[in-house]
């Protein structure tokens, strides 16, 4: 199986089925990332293929200095961002996470989801990155421009600003009866 920074290299040299080949590879795992911080599924969609349309363009300038999957997402957050600058009039700055599709309990899914909710945005974010799309904390560094020490330092509070949030007791009405 080829490596992806080959195939980017591939891309480079004008070799149609190498950027096909990374397309394959990519469609999905881009499009979940725009569709957990993106409400509108069709948005998401469009948003993937302007990440890919990105890769082509910048295809001259890219030297594998790191792993294609953190050129990848870099572009795919470069976008997110530019997105939500363009949107930051409307009130949409809400979570939106879909729930893995596998998930046996859906009630868990859809508590996790909220409690990510109540995160600050930059806590939310970073841990969306580790735990979402799974990036290493080397790739989340270089994506978020940060140094590695300070991505482990923020996905440590993230984690247990989460976990306060998750542990909060759930307040269950009671019907009192006059």
């Amino acid at each position: 199986m080829t490596t992806d920074e080959q195939l980017m290299l591939d891309v480079q040299r004008g070799v149609r089925e190498a950027f096909e080949q990374l397309f394959d590879r990519y469609r999905g795992p881009v499009w979940r990332f725009f569709r957990r911080r993106i409400s509108d599924p069709a948005r998401a969609e469009e948003l993937s293929q302007d990440a890919f349309v990105a890769v082509l363009q910048g295809a001259t300038r890219y030297e594998p200095r790191a792993p294609f999957r953190s050129y990848l997402f870099g572009i795919a957050y470069n976008i997110l961002l530019a997105e939500r600058r363009k949107s930051s009039h409307r009130l949409v700055d809400q979570l939106e996470v879909e729930p893995a599709a596998d998930a046996s309990d859906p009630e868990a899914a859809m508590w996790v989801r909220s409690a990510l909710g109540e995160l600050d945005a930059e806590d939310r974010e970073i841990l969306m990155l580790r735990e979402y799309e799974q990036l290493s904390y080397d790739e989340i560094a270089h994506l978020k421009q940060m140094p590695l020490n300070t991505v482990r330092s923020r996905l440590f509070r993230a984690r247990l600003a989460l976990k306060s949030v998750l542990e909060r007791p759930v307040h269950a009405t009671v019907k009192v009866n006059s």
